[in-house]
């Protein structure tokens, strides 16, 4: 029974992992004139099983993620593309999250960005 359970773990693989090479991104400083700023978080699948994103979900309307629909093969890379449209928002800070659902070990992962919005002089 031992050998059969201990042979059965050996040929379980790896489920899909999801390995981001940042989760935050600040914008910094911009201008209120050129209000849309776009960033990208790069990531890998770094488990032996194909990447899922089931989705990919902003705090705000203002802040727009793009990704790929297609499942990434093990050890392949990916990107989430996020825009942030400050059009109509007040200048000042602002901090936004973005929540990835994946198919993976973490099933979910937050991303940030942030930055300051200056008022156009």
């Amino acid at each position: 029974m031992m050998l059969i359970c201990g042979m059965t773990s050996a040929m379980a693989q790896k489920p899909a992992e999801i390995k981001f090479e940042k989760i935050v991104h600040d914008f910094g400083t911009f201008s209120e004139k050129n209000p849309v700023v776009s960033c990208s978080f790069a990531f890998q699948n770094v488990g032996e099983e194909p990447l899922v994103i089931n989705q990919a979900i902003a705090s705000c309307g203002c802040t727009i993620p793009e990704y790929t629909k297609t499942p990434i093969k093990p050890g392949e890379k990916g990107e989430i593309k996020v825009t942030y449209n400050g059009t109509g928002k007040f200048p000042g800070h602002f901090k936004k999250s973005i929540t990835v659902r994946t198919n993976g070990a973490v099933e979910m992962t937050r991303l940030y960005i942030e930055g300051d919005m200056e008022e156009a002089q």
